[in-house]
């Protein structure tokens, strides 16, 4: 039985899926044996028996003596080298640009004796002078022994693009960001409106912004999951934050649909109104039930010449990837989103029967195509509102760890998810039973097979229109935690990634787009990770009530100049109390009203008050504060203060924040407890503010004075 695991742990670690983790520094938990064996599964080995756990080790070694080259070989520009290839092997790199660089095998790689010619042309080529170029190529060798392979070929760059200067900015969820012209929730109008004002006002550098990440839209009645963070596609937007009035061809409507859309204007109005005025939460689905309807008015209208190529080339360029996000969107009004359950060969992309629909369903998928233009153009338009605002880097769009299992994605890259397995969290301090986050994990033998073709695109499409990403938990590029279908949290296992190959992937895409990356490194952290992002230039995230001191016991509040500089610095996220409600205690009283606590109430508002106090002391011993009892606006102030004084290269300001917001936009562990995703900003009194408003609040504009201030001209 032993030798059986022992091979079983060997065939597992082949495949990059653990057998034991450290729940803590300093202890080791072995991972149940039916796990590994049913993450095995979900990558295509079989590990049931001992008879399956030989035979799959021997394919294993077969396949690695037959292989020539593996399916794809990651480069730094200026590094090698190439794998190794058996003496007198021809090899060449087809670039994506379409020459050809023959490789001299015995001067050590690319650029150090190779030539370039057209590809398809024959005839010597001449030697090259210059590495490789950055770029996604085809590698192709042939060996003496008759062997011949091809390869994705990655060049990337060594670094990701640096923010311009150091710089400040608003850290904002976009449906909460309502204006006079919003239509219930907050638009791209807004957050064009929002770049343009603060940039212009404050000189802020940026506005990052909650993935707008395409949504599965409820079924039998469900309202849609509010959470941007489970979506339906990262590859596209949602039009759900179409401006609708924006869109050109809206101001030509006439006769009876100008009458209707009048109509629908009112509604809109009224929608938008409850919730700024009369109290009511943001919801999503009334929103999109007018925004629909009115763009299928809009619909009618023929596009003019010019903007008739601009959707084409649109189209032409997204290509398949658009038109089976627009298929599952026109199925899913018809059988719900769950395409599993959907009837006649429809869960397969590629059957004849989905071909068939597609034909038939020829003009919904067309609206979908359209709509995802407009959106696509609107973020355009956002983005350019920023930068004409002075903004150096713009809108930092917001990448999340996974997508909803009935989701587009899941439907149209099946071949890439792990069947059966959820992407969580293992047991640990915070969350004793761990986490399950309901998020198909990709495969990763899958994304090398396809020289990670699913992650460049889903890059390239969020900075199309941006000029920074958040990755949410960035350590998923390393590792993830995997949760067999059925099972508990605490019963899953890590499974890893190739981190060389998805930091090349993301700091090419990065360059190309000149882009930043914030990475959230929030939580526990595998050792070596921060050091590896920061060695690539991915930015970290520093919260301040988490930056102190832990070489000492207790842990006293990190001083300013020992802050990392390669990090967005900020007060608090989305998950995370409001700095008002963390100064104020306001945030262990809603976890008690919940039942959130785990100890009694004394015992946490005791701790709370304690931490809150060491860091006011802390601001009041660099002048930050003035000494005695401190108001709760002017404890905020000093938080951003002290901000500004750490060598951090962005400072994110949480835009609640700015007007005393006490409410935290998501509470972690709720469901239908608290209105998760669904609050406007909001003042001190909870009152919410439009963003006229918040233009017009002194308190605002007096933490921007400050913030300007620190950060000079």
């Amino acid at each position: 039985m032993a030798e059986v695991l022992t091979s079983r742990a060997r065939l597992a670690a082949l495949h990059g899926v653990a057998t034991s983790y450290g729940p803590a520094p300093g202890r080791s938990a072995g991972v149940p044996e039916d796990t590994v064996v049913a993450v095995l599964a979900a990558l295509g080995v079989d590990a049931a028996t001992p008879a399956a756990v030989r035979d799959a080790l021997a394919a294993h070694e077969e396949a690695a003596r037959r292989r020539l080259l593996p399916a794809t070989v990651v480069l730094r520009a200026g590094r090698g080298p190439l794998p190794a290839l058996p003496p007198g092997t021809e090899a060449c790199v087809e670039t994506e640009d379409g020459e050809v660089v023959v490789l001299d095998l015995t001067s050590g790689g690319p650029g150090a004796g190779g030539g370039t010619r057209p590809a398809g042309t024959g005839g010597a080529g001449v030697r090259a002078s210059a590495p490789l170029p950055l770029g996604t190529h085809v590698l192709r060798a042939h060996a003496p022994d008759g062997r011949s392979a091809a390869a994705s070929l990655i060049v990337a760059p060594d670094r990701l693009p640096a923010p311009p200067a150091r710089g400040h900015g608003f850290l904002v969820q976009l449906y909460s960001l309502l204006s006079a012209r919003s239509w219930g929730m907050g638009d791209l109008g807004d957050l064009a409106a929002l770049a343009a004002w603060s940039g212009r006002a404050f000189g802020t550098d940026f506005v990052q912004v909650n993935p707008l990440h395409a949504a599965v839209p409820g079924a039998g009645g469900a309202p849609t999951d509010p959470s941007p963070y489970r979506p339906s596609s990262r590859r596209f937007p949602d039009p759900v934050h179409l401006r609708v009035t924006d869109v050109p061809e809206f101001a030509r409507l006439t006769g009876e649909p100008r009458e209707r859309a009048g109509h629908l204007l009112g509604r809109a109005a009224a929608l938008r109104d409850a919730v700024l005025l009369k109290g009511e939460l943001i919801d999503r689905d009334a929103v999109w039930e007018l925004k629909r309807r009115a763009l299928e008015l809009v619909r009618s209208v023929p596009l003019a010449p010019a903007r008739r190529a601009a959707y084409e080339t649109f189209v032409a360029e997204q290509g398949r990837a658009l038109d089976d996000h627009c298929a599952w969107n026109a199925l899913a009004e018809l059988h719900g989103p769950h395409w599993r359950s959907w009837p006649g060969g429809l869960a397969d992309p590629r059957s004849a029967a989905t071909a068939r629909a597609r034909t038939r369903l020829a003009g919904r998928i067309d609206f979908h195509r359209w709509l995802a233009w407009l959106t696509d153009e609107q973020l355009a338009a956002a983005q350019a509102a920023a930068r004409s605002a002075g903004m150096r880097v713009g809108l930092v769009h917001d990448l999340a760890v996974g997508v909803h299992p009935s989701g587009a994605d899941t439907w149209a890259q099946q071949d890439a998810f792990a069947a059966g397995m959820s992407v969580g969290a293992p047991p640990d301090a915070f969350s004793p039973r761990g986490q399950d986050w309901g998020l198909p994990p990709w495969r990763p033998d899958a994304l090398e097979a396809g020289g990670y073709r699913p992650y460049r695109e889903l890059l390239r499409g969020l900075l199309r229109h941006a000029g920074g990403l958040r990755v949410d938990h960035v350590m998923g590029l390393f590792r993830l935690w995997w949760v067999p279908e059925g099972e508990e949290p605490t019963r899953g296992t890590y499974v890893r990634y190739d981190p060389e190959a998805m930091l090349g992937v993301l700091a090419l895409e990065a360059h190309r787009a000149g882009a930043t990356v914030v990475g959230e490194d929030l939580g526990t952290v595998e050792p070596g990770v921060r050091e590896a992002l920061a060695e690539r230039g991915v930015l970290g995230t520093s919260v301040l009530w988490f930056e102190r001191d832990y070489a000492q016991d207790p842990a006293p509040p990190l001083p300013p100049a020992r802050w990392r500089t390669g990090c967005l610095a900020t007060a608090t996220t989305h998950d995370l109390p409001s700095t008002a409600a963390r100064l104020t205690g306001d945030h262990v009283a809603l976890r008690h009203r919940l039942g959130l606590l785990t100890r009694p109430l004394g015992e946490e508002q005791q701790e709370d008050a304690r931490e809150v106090g060491e860091w006011l002391e802390l601001f009041r011993r660099l002048g930050l504060l003035p000494e005695g009892p401190a108001g709760e606006e002017e404890a905020v102030l000093a938080v951003h203060r002290y901000l500004m004084l750490t060598p951090a290269r962005l400072i994110g300001i949480w835009l609640p924040d700015a007007v005393g917001d006490r409410r935290p936009q998501n509470l972690p562990g709720t469901w239908d407890q608290y209105p998760n995703w669904r609050l406007p900003v909001a003042g001190p009194d909870g009152r919410p503010l439009s963003l006229e408003e918040l233009a017009a609040s002194p308190r605002l504009r007096a933490l921007m004075a400050e913030v300007g201030a620190a950060a000079g001209p």
